[in-house]
């Protein structure tokens, strides 16, 4: 349907489910008038979204390209291998598994295929920047896993690799898993594959938050660097909820038959074919401008903030993220979360390292620069951002203030408009 030559969406939505089409319609809203800073999270595009709900979601097709368990999916086939053969081009990996069905399942799989319960690991500790899936002792990695964390300085906040090679030399671990979910800095791959190599072990890299600013060539590769690489999809790649993982060829097999039938039955292809679409986008050279944009305003981000004498974990940021210690606001990170999101500034509480407080209450605000950035805007409107950021934490009691702050936030959002497509 059109409606004055734009194509607008979820018509059938409306009149099917008007409950949850208001609720889509508000959720609509809250994303156009906010300004949405939590790090893992972006804006697809229509065409991403197109793919997503197409009819690729009425298919079963458990297998693999060309191997399939079910008849009908030579159309199937055509599509994954899409996906498969963009994302080889976008990573220069030699093997790639489009199917898991998100960053923890993936991480699993490699796990499975490479691994033996109990075999040792050495991951980034949780409250300094890992992930759950990493080593926590509340996940499955922690509980069928020997987990030797490794920690980031106390001083620099960033990775020691003198200490962790020291590290891997005395517990001569099975796999070194780098990667991160709230460490801002570059990691350097080249010195961690010397590292694995030195102890006799694998090298495993989550490149989950990162993966579009590899792609686009605003971070290194590890690709060429490590045995196997895991990664989502929807963050800075700005593709759908997913992932996917990356090896070399001598590991391929374990790793297929690890996330089928390991783990997983039949794919969900309508997410298959939105990869393959997003990948096909991050080949772009715009894409190659994103990621650097995400990158430059990360990094004004972070300087703005600073000249409001806001302490930031390891001193700035590489990357897309910025991790902000809230203790001089005589707040902890929860409270700074509900704060800002009464501002239209959405952001997510985080333990800092080294934090006194639990997890669910930390000491630090996670923020970054992937949505703002597909919205358009650069370094001028995040020194505006960083300001209303401030603003709100020093009033973060006032009711009545945090209501004018969040007034700016809708102005600043609604110059650069998201998914006109969209009725609202």
């Amino acid at each position: 349907m059109t409606v004055k030559g734009v194509f607008r969406l979820y018509e059938h939505l409306q009149s099917a489910d008007p409950a949850l089409y208001a609720v889509l319609q508000r959720e609509l809203g809250r994303q156009r008038d906010g300004i949405e800073l939590i790090p893992s999270e972006n804006l697809v595009s229509v065409p991403v979204l197109e793919a997503l709900g197409s009819v690729f979601t009425n298919k079963y097709s458990e297998g693999y390209p060309g191997k399939r368990y079910y008849g009908g999916n030579e159309h199937i086939d055509e599509a994954e291998n899409l996906a498969i053969e963009r994302a080889k081009q976008l990573f220069g990996a030699e093997h790639v598994n489009v199917q898991p069905l998100s960053g923890s399942p993936a991480n699993m799989a490699v796990y499975f295929a490479l691994l033996e319960p109990g075999d040792k690991i050495m991951g980034l500790k949780l409250d300094h920047g890992g992930h759950l899936t990493h080593g926590s002792p509340v996940n499955f990695s922690g509980k069928y896993y020997t987990i030797v964390p490794y920690l980031v300085d106390e001083k620099t906040e960033r990775l020691d690799y003198d200490a962790i090679e020291r590290l891997a030399a005395a517990e001569r671990p099975k796999l070194i898993l780098a990667g991160f979910t709230a460490y801002p800095r570059d990691i350097d791959w080249k010195r961690l594959r010397a590292i694995a190599d030195k102890a006799g072990c694998l090298l495993m890299a989550d490149i989950s938050h990162t993966a579009g600013l590899v792609a686009g060539k605003a971070l290194t590769n590890p690709v060429p660097f490590c045995d196997v690489v895991t990664t989502t999809t929807h963050k800075t790649l700005r593709g759908p909820r997913g992932a996917m993982i990356l090896c070399k060829e001598q590991y391929a097999v374990k790793i297929d038959k690890a996330v089928f039938p390991g783990l997983q039955g039949g794919p969900h292809e309508n997410a298959i074919a939105a990869k393959a679409v997003a990948f096909k986008e991050a080949l772009t050279p715009e894409f190659q401008a994103y990621a650097r944009q995400v990158v430059a305003n990360a990094k004004a981000l972070a300087a703005a903030l600073q000249e409001r004498h806001v302490r930031l974990v390891s001193g700035g940021t590489d990357t897309h993220l910025v991790l902000a210690d809230v203790r001089s606001f005589k707040l902890t990170g929860k409270q700074a979360e509900v704060a800002l999101d009464k501002a239209g500034l959405y952001t997510n509480k985080n333990t800092i390292p080294y934090d006194p407080e639990k997890p669910w209450v930390g000491s630090g605000v996670r923020m970054g620069t992937p949505v703002v950035t597909t919205r358009g805007m650069r370094e001028g409107e995040m020194k505006i951002i960083a300001n209303l950021i401030v603003d709100a934490l020093e009033h973060h009691d006032d009711e009545e203030y945090l209501a004018t702050v969040r007034t700016k936030a809708i102005e600043l959002a609604r110059k650069f408009p998201i998914y006109p497509e969209m009725k609202l």
